[in-house]
């Protein structure tokens, strides 16, 4: 019990973290001054303002070990939490006292608990029984130990007192050494309320099944409506961030429904069993009025699956065992008869080399379970459409849910006083002028509306195509007239496209091959018509017609033309008549893959921006793609793109590498391999742009996406320390000047229009007071204009500012970096960089995926190996290497 204790000691890190040593004295910067720039308006926010009216007394922290009477740790949260219940009603020593329990191993008591460290024995109903596939000695065995399954020690300890003062100062804004402790406290408070009233917890957002919150999309999956809560400090002390969250819940029923639904077929002898096996491991169900965890199929049906049976005992009083099936033994011992399961796998919710099995139609799934599976395009669109809530629709969702979380009736909060105000908080917003564009024949566009207008209009760098083909795997598209079509809304564009070489069409007999193989049929069929030198590329550019979006056809057609040979291509999968604005936002993606460019803002052109035209500056947009979270062992895309040809800061190169599963920081960004190579990515990218830009940058600026506050330090002593190294790599003399700017998008704050409900912010709203950071310098900015459900900011963190920028000056060099987007004609909501290295990490994902017999996905089981240790990314092609490949 003590080596348990001393196990669990050492796992308090999350409430009381230790000082992180760091590689440099570089700190997060301060707020220097809040920016002035734009229009002012009024704004309501999400946060709810908190009061507090006692500052005396002090919440108790406790460590909570947790165990088997056999010594076996209890890991399952939901029995950890019964257990604790049960010991509230067993023993006085919790059974008066308001406490907030975590589910894991910190317990927070309101007052002492009046000794150091207590033992408690607690026995609850027994949590697990016999059932069918267990060995009779394996079970004898379990039953001479059966106190395991309902007998459990406790050990709660002492570890630390945190003053309600401390929550007093968190309120008021004023400096506390406590207070994330206090935030942690004030969380495991709202975890706790929610999962009282029957929530399902996914880090901060809560899920109940109530009917109105639930819709049901394709594949046997539920689209579920929640909430997300949480504490923040801000420069008016503290507030609850309250916001409508969405999640994927399997469709509780039946367990054959749910597989007949996922699967997409009508009848059960139509269902994949190995597809099956696969999808319903690990999830929940009940049975026999119990709730189990599957662990996998039986081999064989119900109708053959043997087992052994106690049977009596011989003459020599031994046990005596019998064999039989798991349908002989249901039908004849429970006197339950089977309808449709007979000739199907059973469930096993025991071990493999100890099964426990279930006929398939007597389990049923439980409700609120998470569904983790890669989404079908149908059915993310679905999701993305039940996601999308008009602002109006959101802020009563929102009063719908704070209303019902209760948190005014919650005994935790009520002990000390903790109000919350039930109206949004009110900010000041300004609305920046959007930067003027410039497009073909030295046309200046004024956005408006966060969009301009390119119809009847040049692009300021059309490129010319003379060699080019298309390609059509789909026989659903008609393309006659397709060639003509681009030739005519090109010419609209200044673009200048020779008619296409030929229509490669797919021969129907091959459809049924794998992907890679139809793709290598069709380029030796394209290879072998078109014209010109063997080494030369026999097109510039390829158009590839897809049956569907991101079909498998996409990854292996993508890896032949971009690392095999080197030549550009365009996929699209057009799902209706094809006309002329669908053509022109293609060509668009077209003439900056290859080098041309579509528009360029007027403060490029005539070097006007501030602190960036003057000095040669680089920036970059770093970013890293992780699998989808049931994938464990898919490497991570970290993507790195680069401005090219200062002073101009709308042309960017990518360089993507793979890495260890899961990693946030990049591992890649300096390779040295010898004294005078170095083989990372910012070597790559700082040698570009010297070859472009004919200097090496004096500045340059980091973009990062995808990174928590709790990862602020690593961004700075890891990744900020490896670039800096790249550099003093090339040129140890060589001191360039740095700012480095987090961007997040996974957050939950929102604005909106007091006196227009229905409407998204503007264009160009920025906030960077009231509910910002009371010591930081970050900032909220949606430079983009909401067209579709409520706009979501992006908050800025500026972690690190060598160049000086002022708070003007940044915001609107972020602002402009949202019109540089080569293929649309809006404003986006994040900087370009930061967009296309996501873009580029994606595309790269693609083309690890090119063949069956290297895929990627989890359902290999059979590989022992860390994949992503050993298997590198396919480098480009040096043909198509510097290109914007990633439009």
């Amino acid at each position: 019990m003590m080596k348990l204790i001393k196990e669990s000691l050492t796992n308090i890190t999350y409430f009381y973290p230790m000082k992180e040593t760091s590689n440099s004295d570089r700190l997060s910067m301060a707020r220097i001054s809040l920016g002035s720039k734009g229009s002012k308006i009024q704004l309501l926010t999400n946060h709810f303002r908190v009061g507090l009216s006692k500052n005396n007394g002090y919440f108790y922290h406790y460590n909570v070990a947790l165990c088997y009477q056999d010594g076996h740790l209890v890991e399952v949260k939901g029995t950890r939490r019964k257990v604790i219940d049960k010991l509230c009603e067993t023993y006085d020593v919790l059974k008066h006292k308001n406490f907030a329990y975590d589910g894991d191993k910190s317990l927070f008591a309101l007052g002492s608990l009046h000794h150091n460290k207590q033992e408690f024995i607690v026995v609850l109903e027994e949590v697990s029984s016999m059932r069918v596939g267990r060995n009779p000695y394996e079970a004898t065995k379990k039953m001479r130990r059966q106190s395991r399954s309902k007998t459990f020690k406790v050990e709660i300890t002492y570890l630390a007192k945190i003053p309600l003062q401390a929550i007093a100062n968190v309120v008021q804004g004023r400096e506390s050494e406590h207070y994330q402790e206090v935030l942690n406290v004030l969380d495991v408070i709202l975890s706790q309320n929610a999962t009282k009233q029957g929530c399902l917890r996914i880090r901060q957002s809560y899920f109940n099944d109530n009917p109105r919150n639930i819709t049901n999309i394709d594949g046997g999956v539920q689209c579920c409506r929640g909430y997300h809560s949480s504490f923040k400090v801000t420069q008016k002390g503290l507030s609850l961030n309250v916001d409508v969250s969405t999640t994927l819940l399997l469709k509780p029923g039946p367990v054959v429904d749910f597989l007949l639904q996922n699967q997409n077929v009508q009848q059960t002898n139509l269902i994949d069993w190995t597809k099956a096996r696969r999808m319903l491991k690990n999830i929940r169900i009940k049975a026999n009025n119990r709730e189990y965890k599957i662990t996998g199929l039986s081999e064989m049906s119900c109708r053959t699956e043997k087992f052994l049976i106690k049977n009596g005992n011989d003459v020599n009083g031994q046990m005596k065992l019998s064999e039989i099936t798991v349908y002989e033994y249901f039908k004849h011992k429970k006197n339950i008869e089977l309808n449709y399961s007979i000739d199907m796998p059973c469930i096993n919710v025991g071990k493999s080399k100890n099964p426990t099995y279930f006929p398939i139609e007597l389990c049923t799934l439980v409700s609120l379970q998470r569904y983790t599976r890669v989404l079908s395009n149908k059915q993310r669109a679905q999701m993305m459409l039940q996601s999308k809530n008009s602002p109006h629709e959101r802020k009563e969702a929102l009063q719908y849910s704070l209303k019902n979380s209760r948190y005014d009736s919650e005994p935790m909060f009520r002990s000390f006083g903790i109000t919350i105000e039930p109206c949004f908080t009110q900010v000041d917003g300004r609305v920046l002028q959007p930067p003027t564009v410039v497009v073909g024949s030295g046309l200046n566009i004024c956005p408006r509306n966060g969009s301009w207008n390119l119809n009847d209009k040049k692009l300021v760098e059309p490129v010319e195509i003379k060699r080019w083909a298309i390609v059509n795997f789909s026989s659903r598209c008609a393309v006659k007239h397709l060639g003509s079509l681009i030739k005519k809304c090109s010419e609209m564009k200044g673009m200048l496209i020779h008619r296409p070489f030929d229509v490669f069409e797919e021969d129907s007999r091959y459809r049924s091959e794998s992907p890679s193989s139809r793709v290598a049929r069709m380029y030796e069929k394209l290879k072998a018509k078109m014209p010109g030198p063997p080494k030369d590329p026999p097109a510039q550019l390829l158009l590839c017609i897809l049956p569907v979006k991101n079909c498998e056809l996409y990854g292996p057609w993508k890896r032949k033309c971009l690392v095999d040979e080197g030549i550009a291509t365009q996929c699209i999968a057009p799902t209706q008549n094809i006309n002329d604005h669908y053509i022109n936002n293609v060509l668009l993606k077209i003439n900056a893959k290859l080098g041309g460019m579509n528009s360029l803002l007027l403060s490029e052109v005539t070097r006007s921006i501030p602190l960036f035209s003057n000095i040669p500056t680089l920036v970059i947009g770093m970013d890293v793609s992780h699998g989808s979270s049931y994938q464990s062992n898919v490497p991570s895309i970290a993507a790195v793109v680069s401005s090219r040809y200062w002073p101009q800061i709308s042309r960017y190169k990518a360089v993507v590498r793979a890495q260890p599963s899961k990693v946030e920081m990049i591992t890649s960004l300096f390779k040295p391999v010898s004294d005078a190579k170095d083989d990372g990515i910012i070597c790559e990218l700082l040698k570009d742009f010297r070859a472009t830009s004919g200097m090496k940058p004096k500045q340059i600026i980091i973009f990062r996406d995808g990174v928590s506050d709790s990862q602020f330090n690593q961004v700075l002593d890891i990744e900020l320390e490896e670039i800096i190294k790249a550099c003093k790599h090339l040129d140890e003399n060589w001191c360039p000047k740095f700012t480095v700017i987090v961007a997040q998008k996974n957050h939950h704050t929102r604005f909106f229009k007091p006196n227009a409900p229905q409407e998204n912010v503007s264009p160009g709203t920025v906030i960077d007071n009231t509910i910002c950071n009371p010591k930081n310098n970050d900032f909220y900015m949606c430079a983009h204009a909401g067209r579709i459900g409520t706009s979501r900011p992006t908050h800025y963190h500026l972690l690190f500012d060598e160049i000086g920028f002022s708070a003007d000056n940044l915001q609107e060099l972020v602002h402009s970096l949202c019109y540089v987007h080569q293929r649309s004609t809006s404003a986006i909501s994040i900087v370009a960089p930061i967009y296309y290295a996501d873009l580029a990490a994606a595309q790269m994902a693609h083309l690890m995926k090119f063949d069956e017999s290297e895929t990627l996905s989890s359902h290999n089981e059979s590989t022992s190996a860390d994949i992503s240790q050993v298997l590198e990314l396919p480098r480009l092609h040096e043909r198509v290497a510097n290109s914007m490949f990633f439009c």
